[in-house]
């Protein structure tokens, strides 16, 4: 199994516009962040995780030529905003092959509303085709791949990880439950948000996103969804414990598969 972070920044990438900070201004790439998303791929399947804004960029500049399906985490735009780009993966077959999506219910009604002009009669040629395949919070399979999915908090709003073999892939977490939490163990990597030092409402800051590593004692760590409130990537990759690390775009991670 192969990882790689398309995109390892919160809502509004790094930099951000207008800012003038040390990291929004930094020559270290790793300072760099398109928004979060990762590829992931087993065997000769490709599956991206999450199609945000940035999205035709991130798959142009990783050289990803197909996929074979979307896991969408949940319905912000940051993670959705870049769908209709989607219509290109879908023409690269003949005829074009509508883009299998999976998504739990609340956020496929988002993604129907966001993209109305993609579903119902009378669509005009050359609009994106999106296949919909609602899933719940039990185990499902793409393209038989083994896929169990993660519930997490984003504050008040319920908001899916995936585990894929020894792969665990969580974003926009403030808590997770003990249930959840279980899902979590025996992982090669685990990827964790951890949006900034300071305290916030609705993602793991860095301390926390630490803690629960500690806890969950997975053989690396990788934490994405990262502001430029977190601070210069060299910087703060030394003050991390052995075998976790701050993602960055590019970054790509084999896995043992489990």
């Amino acid at each position: 199994m192969r990882l790689t972070f398309l995109g390892s920044g919160t809502s509004q990438g790094v930099p951000i516009i207008g800012c003038g900070c040390a990291v929004c201004t930094s020559l270290d790439p790793r300072d760099n962040r398109l928004r979060v998303s990762v590829l992931v791929e087993v065997h000769d399947r490709r599956l991206l995780i999450d199609a945000g804004p940035d999205m035709r960029q991130q798959l142009l500049r990783a050289q990803v030529m197909d996929l074979d399906a979307v896991l969408i985490t949940h319905a912000h735009m940051d993670h959705i905003g870049g769908m209709d780009d989607l219509r290109a993966i879908s023409f690269l077959h003949e005829p074009p092959r509508p883009v299998p999506i999976y998504a739990d219910a609340a956020t496929t009604e988002a993604v129907k509303h966001m993209y109305h002009y993609a579903f119902g009669p009378g669509r005009y040629p050359g609009v994106p085709e999106f296949d919909m395949r609602m899933i719940t919070r039990d185990r499902f399979t793409v393209e038989g791949i083994e896929v169990e999915p993660v519930e997490v908090m984003h504050m008040s709003m319920p908001v899916l990880g995936f585990r894929i073999g020894g792969l665990a892939y969580i974003t926009d977490a403030k808590t997770i439950a003990p249930a959840e939490r279980e899902k979590l163990r025996g992982l090669e990597v685990l990827v964790l948000n951890a949006l900034r030092k300071q305290e916030h409402y609705s993602h793991l800051n860095l301390a926390e996103a630490v803690e629960l590593v500690r806890e969950l004692r997975p053989k690396a760590a990788y934490f994405t969804h990262i502001s430029h409130w977190m601070g210069l990537h060299a910087e703060v990759q030394q003050e991390l414990p052995p075998g976790v690390f701050l993602a960055h775009d590019g970054l790509v991670v084999d896995i043992q598969e489990a």
